[in-house]
């Protein structure tokens, strides 16, 4: 009997894993790395970009492999709609990022595309469903819509030739399982502790444990949940939001829904009652001054909660606790 049959095998038999569904992931056509940041070095190592043009109003974990890896950027601007204010003009070996505000941004997505070409970064971290155009680096980030603890999805045509390990993220998790066991408060400075974490790992594929978890989930619930609940809110708040939202149908599915007030006392209203919503993006108030606009969005746009945990319900409590 040859020995080595089994040597290639997972075990048989034994105590049970974590059960979880089988199908099918949402991107399943993507590059799997272990964030959404490590997509952008990717595709900062494989187009080898001497610079980049990134919004003022970004996350600030974007500048970590430009800066990491010394390659140039400049801000620029956004208007009123959360779109570029100006063109900018190119050179070889420089790159345009664009970010799918809220995932309701996908026209301009496309605008950027007809302008930039292969040249667009489209960073879909808040867009999960939004589509994938052809030949554009896009990625995104699977931990902004779902409980797994990394992850990034990559569209690029630009491939590495170098061997990446896969990431392990068993250690990842309590955060995730101690909310279900206890409350969301209870997890939640391992949940900043992981998140800090993931800002400056290297470049590794996505782990298994992920991965499994986004191949057992039902992407078309959470979408269709999701925009209901959209839709619950917007309705009842679009007449005092101070953000303008396009058409539901011009976009896939949203991350939350923006709304913007001039209220300084809202955003504490709603945490004190347990309404948890983020700022998007603090680093910006460095960046910015007091009379730009990315300041005033920083400051005045409260991501209110529309994900797939919650229903009618809890979309009700929220208007009544902003009437």
């Amino acid at each position: 009997m040859d020995d080595s049959i089994g040597t290639m095998m997972e075990a048989i038999g034994g105590y049970f894993e974590l059960e979880l569904q089988q199908g099918e992931e949402y991107h399943k056509d993507a590059l799997r790395l272990n964030t959404a940041r490590n997509c952008f070095e990717y595709i900062l190592f494989a187009r080898n970009y001497k610079k980049v043009y990134i919004p003022y109003y970004t996350c600030e974990v974007l500048l970590q492999p430009l800066e990491k890896h010394h390659i140039a950027y400049e801000f620029y601007s956004i208007n009123e709609k959360l779109e570029p204010v100006e063109i900018k003009t190119l050179l070889p070996g420089e790159a345009f990022l664009y970010t799918n505000y809220f995932g309701l941004k996908q026209c301009c997505v496309e605008k950027m595309v007809a302008i930039y070409g292969s040249q667009l970064i489209v960073d879909n971290a808040q867009a999960f469903f939004a589509p994938h155009i052809s030949n554009i680096d896009t990625f995104y980030s699977p931990r902004k819509f779902l409980g797994v603890p990394d992850g990034g999805y990559l569209y690029t045509d630009s491939c590495l030739s170098q061997n990446i390990p896969q990431d392990l993220s068993y250690m990842r998790m309590q955060h995730l399982l101690q909310r279900i066991d206890e409350s969301a408060e209870s997890g939640y400075s391992l949940f900043r502790q992981n998140d800090d974490a993931l800002d400056n790992i290297p470049i590794f594929k996505m782990s298994r444990l992920t991965h499994r978890i986004l191949c057992g989930t039902d992407y078309g619930y959470i979408k269709e949940r999701r925009k209901e609940n959209f839709e619950i809110l917007h309705e009842a708040l679009s007449n005092k939001n101070l953000l303008d939202i396009e058409a539901s149908d011009s976009f896939e599915c949203p991350m939350v829904y923006p709304y913007c007030t001039d209220s300084k006392s809202l955003r504490e209203k709603l945490i004190n009652n347990k309404i948890y919503v983020a700022m998007y993006w603090p680093n910006v108030l460095k960046w910015c001054t007091a009379d730009m606009l990315e300041y005033e969005l920083t400051n005045n746009i409260i991501a209110l909660p529309i994900d797939q945990r919650y229903g009618s319900k809890e979309m009700d409590y929220i208007i009544k606790l902003l009437s």
